[in-house]
């Protein structure tokens, strides 16, 4: 018997998303959470932006993951 092709793709749709799941230890944290890992190509050009963002919007800070200006730290 044969599988048609849009079966497997659906199958393949639905499965890919189970194998990304995975449990981080704490120690593991630190390096997941290096500075290295981040998307920013130029840390300068996002400083700069970052900078020019704050001056724009008038304030300071709340780019972090911390807290989410509800005071419900």
């Amino acid at each position: 018997m044969r599988k048609s092709p849009l079966l497997i793709v659906l199958t393949l749709l639905c499965v890919a998303p189970l194998a990304s799941c995975v449990t981080v230890k704490p120690q593991q944290r630190a390096v997941l959470a290096d500075p290295i890992m981040q998307f920013d190509g130029d840390p300068q050009a996002a400083a700069q932006l970052r900078h020019a963002i704050d001056n724009r919007e008038g304030s300071y800070g709340g780019g972090g993951v911390s807290g989410g200006g509800c005071g419900c730290n």
